[in-house]
């Protein structure tokens, strides 16, 4: 239906020649289609309502094809009822002598149709023009936003590496370490959004999932851990894409943190599986399991994962399972729940 309601017969042609044209030309084949509608209605019901089918064929034809192809059709229509269905047939003569006023009322109500059809037209395609513009410019605005979010987090991050190297206590250096990690992810995600996102307004989980995965492999994974990853796509907002890929970032850091203490070995698998409009994100290993983590339902990691999972409007649990731990977000179907 919506794009029914922005179809234009002469969008098509680039010059002002092309376009008339095409809307003649369609003017033409709406009055062609009226009279091979109202020949079929003459053989059930012969001369009733010479000029009702003048109506719908002037509105549609107008706004489709613009006031020329309104006009084309209405002349076409017009005459074509007074000079085969109104009474006498064949000839433009009246037998009545309340005829004249009759083809005059309709001809001026078929002009009424056509005026305010072409005025519809117009405010619609106005109206959707505009609105065009408004997304583009909140589109711009959005992809400018996003790009000095990133830049900033990257200052952030450079800012806490130059305070770690005036602080002489080593001591000190493994919190900043931590929080410049922090910092840094928060920019992965935003650049890698950026890189993915296409046109549209949304984006493809799938790519994006996969670009930050091969981030992590390449810069922060340890060579003793392997990565593996089976990911359905999806087309979410960007608002719970970057959320997403922050649990993401945070997961396997707080994995390749705890689970393989001293270089031990292990895999890290990642799981992205979608059920309706809803799905579940899951971050599972096979290394020590919750007995590594230090207050895991209440330190600096698990409320972080809490707080990505509130952005993604979904519900985060974490918790050991045989031989590792199980770090999940998940976000019902609200299908399934209706």
């Amino acid at each position: 239906m919506h794009r029914l309601a922005n179809f234009d017969v002469s969008r098509q042609f680039l010059s002002r020649r092309g376009k008339i044209a095409a809307q003649l030309v369609f003017g033409g084949l709406c009055g062609a289609a009226m009279i091979g509608l109202r020949t079929l209605i003459d053989v059930w019901a012969p001369g009733s309502g010479p000029f009702a089918l003048i109506y719908p064929t002037v509105l549609l034809a107008t706004l489709y094809g613009h006031w020329r192809a309104g006009l084309v059709a209405l002349v076409v229509g017009f005459f074509w009822a007074w000079f085969f269905i109104l009474p006498p047939a064949g000839a433009f003569v009246f037998a009545e002598p309340s005829d004249p006023a009759r083809v005059a009322l309709n001809a001026a109500s078929a002009l009424i149709v056509l005026v305010f059809a072409e005025g519809f037209r117009r405010a619609a395609h106005a109206t959707m023009a505009e609105i065009r513009q408004r997304a583009d410019r909140r589109l711009t605005l959005l992809a400018e936003l996003e790009h000095r979010t990133k830049n900033n987090f990257a200052l952030v991050a450079s800012m806490l590496e130059l305070q770690k190297r005036r602080i002489p206590q080593a001591e000190l250096h493994a919190p900043l370490d931590d929080a410049v990690g922090r910092v840094r992810t928060f920019a992965d995600a935003y650049s890698a959004l950026s890189l993915e996102q296409s046109d549209e307004p949304n984006v493809s989980m799938k790519p994006y999932l996969e670009f930050l995965l091969n981030r992590i492999e390449a810069a922060s994974l340890p060579p003793s851990v392997t990565l593996f990853r089976e990911i359905e796509d999806a087309v979410l907002t960007p608002e719970e894409a970057v959320a997403i890929g922050l649990y993401l970032n945070e997961a396997v850091a707080n994995a390749c943190k705890y689970a393989f203490p001293e270089g031990a070995t292990g895999t890290i698998a990642v799981f992205f599986n979608v059920n309706g409009d809803g799905w579940r994100f899951t971050i599972e290993d096979d290394g020590v399991g919750a007995d590594a983590f230090t207050d895991p339902g209440g330190g600096l990691g698990s409320q972080l994962l809490s707080a990505f999972a509130t952005q993604a409007q979904a519900t985060h649990h974490g918790g050991p399972i045989l031989n590792g731990y199980r770090t999940e977000m998940r976000r019902e179907s609200q299908t399934a729940l209706a």
